[in-house]
């Protein structure tokens, strides 16, 4: 596939393809890999890759046949758990010790079940408290557009990879503008969802200020 149909297909898009049997999830998720792979370096928005999980998935027939299958998906690091992957909440002694979360978020299950392929997480400030994402754990996430400027944040790490063309949408969440500020950084879309919209569970009571979404490219993505 080319790297055009990646970067700048939004989500809708690219599941019609893979429908349309132009596309298979194998054939998306390794390029989603390569690209990764290729820009990662300089943009630091990928900080738990989860490559060989990710091509299990795609290429599993127990894939979900949800309106968004074989799509790759990148989870913020904060609250969002995915069952044996790291969750560090841009924490330092969390990521000093190296910790796996045991079990999968609601959210995570509800991505899954829409046939989403998770492929890694991405950098967020320590406990998602501030609108840069700079963390002392994972270092700073840069601004595809300016290596030189921020993605803002706490979804700088998801905003900055989907502005890439890493993915076409990553999920996010937002307190105090932590989906929007990096989305109008990034020149993407965000919306902060109504509290009660979209699950928190288990790790987190229903409802704090902050709640779950995505950044993405598009108003159609979004809803």
């Amino acid at each position: 596939m080319s790297d055009d149909v990646l970067a700048r297909h939004d989500a809708t898009a690219l599941a019609a393809l893979i429908r349309d049997g132009e596309l298979t999830p194998t054939e998306v998720t390794e390029a989603t890999i390569a690209r990764i792979e290729a820009l990662d370096g300089d943009v630091n928005a990928v900080i738990h890759p989860a490559f060989e999980r990710g091509l299990a998935e795609a290429a599993s027939p127990d894939l979900a046949d949800g309106p968004f299958r074989g799509v790759p998906m990148l989870m913020k690091d904060l609250w969002p758990s995915t069952a044996g992957e790291p969750l560090h909440l841009g924490n330092k002694a969390l990521a000093a010790a190296g910790y796996v979360h045991p079990t999968d978020a609601d959210l995570t299950v509800r991505y899954r079940e829409a046939g989403f392929v998770m492929v890694g997480r991405t950098n967020t400030p320590e406990l998602g408290l501030v609108a840069t994402t700079e963390p002392e754990s994972h270092g700073p996430s840069r601004n595809p557009w300016d290596l030189a400027r921020s993605p803002g944040g706490s979804s700088g790490g998801a905003a900055a990879a989907v502005a890439a063309g890493m993915v076409p949408a990553a999920n996010a969440s937002d307190g105090g503008g932590s989906i929007r500020i990096p989305a109008a950084h990034c020149g993407l879309v965000g919306l902060k969802p109504s509290r009660g919209r979209v699950p928190m569970g288990p790790m987190q009571e229903e409802w704090s200020v902050s709640v779950q979404h995505v950044v993405c490219h598009t108003v159609r993505d979004c809803a």
